[in-house]
């Protein structure tokens, strides 16, 4: 078939897809698809989203693709990843809080449909979407959705290869034991001169050049970076010191500035009130430490975009670049997990070693600039994420650096791969009822012929912490263990940084949200938090 190109054409890693193709040539026309994960990264943690961080190959795919202005996870690592697999709500996956440690196999299975610790079997992943679709499925990386109970891992979950780690977590350099490495079912040795981020990528590229010519490919390239304990090259930390050591407040605002410069966000938009201890109070060894943390956490984040660079090249060598659909995104806002100067001493910074080893809450302010909270909540610092998505086959030059203001969310991910593969989504499988798909495609936001046709608003719950998102109004609440939370209201349209709750002039609205939020969290296995916390009491020992 002669490709028409006036026909809508989808980018996603790799694989041309031209609407309207007949079956016969789909498996030559249908594009590769990648997407690429980054872990507790925050909204503005790299260069086309207004950082100071040198992110160029992230920047090329922006300036050729297209990018979100508003698109949300799930708050945490497990539940994004859940939502983003099977594109449900995490609670219909099983993971309504966290996945099981390998530690304690059952610390977060807490024999309820909605938080079962692992994925369930009413989900279809997109990985057995994809290969029941005729591709070819790979992953490397973090999987942290399923540890225990070996029916769901990655090769049970629909991938052909694996390479990473089954748990949340691990050291960079030496990951070993229980959150070591496995390729296939296998645990595999790290080897001399490790770092992981260089090795999931390599793996990944080993995927790709073993891949079938004739068939298309999905590839889920999930980096534990920028995710804690500290852990970078020397060589790609000494290009950032001494970068951080003004301090985290005009860091901050040199980030914001730049956000409104390149049309992220409109002039009105102000800071959060969040913010670390004055700098100024700090000892001179507490800031050259400060300076550090940043600094290697941002080694972290120019590693991944260097690995992301080889990554392209090597689609470019095989002149797939432009027929491949790539879609970047984080799992969580930044993490503030380990106090407000980071977990862990001074002394594991230059070494090797470290588990909880972080740059604290301060410095989290700043990469979630200009919102307020972190990893965990709902609030727009918790549940913001960057999205890139380049497709140039697809998308068309017209549509090179634009800015996408409709508003997405992880299940809108299956839907558009779905509905760019020309895949189908079943209402079983394996013999299971499976959830409806809860997103919708993204398509006509990409092409710049439409809208994204949602009808029902997006919703989330984590920890007791909830929100609610319909057009531009965002309901949202803090979970309060001592108290009943109030909840707040915000006009994202103008005031995407939270900074004016409406709640009491629009009482009539607050209750009628309300009672949608609850409508669906009585339909999707949400449990009340205050429950789940005592069974999380009762399985740790």
């Amino acid at each position: 078939m002669k490709i028409n190109w006036q026909t809508p054409l989808l980018f996603i890693s790799g694989t041309l897809f031209c609407q309207g193709a007949n079956s016969q040539e789909d498996e030559t026309i249908r594009p590769n698809i990648i997407v690429i994960l980054a872990d507790d990264m925050g909204f503005s943690d790299i260069g086309c989203y207004g950082s100071e961080i040198h992110t160029p190959n992230l920047d090329r795919l922006a300036s050729t693709g297209v990018r979100f202005r508003q698109f949300r996870n799930c708050a945490r690592s497990c539940p994004t990843r859940s939502s983003l697999l099977t594109g449900l709500y995490p609670h219909q996956a099983g993971i309504g809080h966290m996945t099981n440690d390998p530690e304690n196999l059952k610390a977060f299975d807490y024999a309820l449909p909605g938080y079962k610790g692992e994925l369930n079997n009413q989900c279809i992943t997109i990985a057995e979407v994809m290969k029941n679709s005729g591709y070819q499925t790979f992953m490397s990386g973090k999987w942290h959705v399923g540890y225990a109970n070996k029916a769901q891992h990655p090769l049970q979950r629909g991938f052909d290869q694996f390479y990473g780690i089954l748990a949340g977590g691990t050291n960079y350099f030496a990951p070993r034991g229980k959150r070591g490495l496995t390729l296939g079912e296998d645990p595999i040795e790290p080897g001399d001169d490790f770092y992981l981020t260089d090795a999931l990528t390599n793996y990944a590229i080993r995927f790709i050049k073993g891949a079938q010519d004739h068939k298309p490919y999905f590839l889920y390239l999930a980096y534990t970076s920028p995710h804690w304990p500290l852990q970078a090259l020397k060589v790609d930390i000494d290009k950032y010191r001494g970068k951080y050591s003004q301090g985290w407040a005009p860091v901050r605002a040199q980030r914001l500035q730049k956000m409104k410069q390149i049309g992220l966000l409109n002039d009105a938009v102000e800071l959060s009130g969040q913010a670390g201890p004055d700098w100024n109070l700090l000892t001179k060894d507490q800031k050259t430490e400060m300076d550090l943390r940043m600094s290697i956490y941002a080694a972290q984040i120019d590693r991944m975009d260097q690995n992301i660079g080889r990554l392209l090249q090597i689609l470019k060598d095989k002149g797939t670049l432009d027929n491949t659909l790539i879609l970047f995104l984080s799992d969580n806002g930044a993490c503030a997990e380990g106090g407000m100067l980071g977990g862990e001493p001074r002394s594991h910074l230059e070494t090797r070693r470290g588990w909880v080893l972080s740059y604290g809450q301060a410095w989290a302010n700043v990469s979630n600039t200009p919102f307020k909270e972190y990893k965990h909540w709902t609030n727009e610092g918790g549940i913001s994420t960057p999205l890139i998505v380049h497709w140039p086959a697809g998308i068309g030059s017209k549509r090179n650096n634009q800015w996408i203001d409709d508003s997405g969310f992880l299940p809108d991910i299956m839907a558009t791969i779905v509905d760019v593969s020309k895949s189908t989504y079943p209402s079983t499988y394996k013999g299971n009822p499976i959830h409806p798909i809860q997103g919708v495609t993204l398509l006509p936001a990409l092409q710049g012929t439409g809208s994204i046709n949602r009808t029902k608003p997006m919703c989330w719950e984590h920890e007791g912490n909830c929100a609610l998102i319909d057009g531009n109004l965002k309901l949202v609440k803090k979970y309060n263990a001592r108290k009943e939370a109030n909840w707040e209201l915000y006009n994202l349209k103008t005031d995407r940084a939270e900074s004016h709750n409406l709640a009491e002039q629009m009482p009539k609205k607050v209750k009628e949200l309300v009672a949608r939020y609850q409508t669906w969290a009585d339909s999707s296995s949400v449990v009340d938090w205050k429950i789940i916390k005592a069974r999380n009491a009762e399985n740790r020992p």
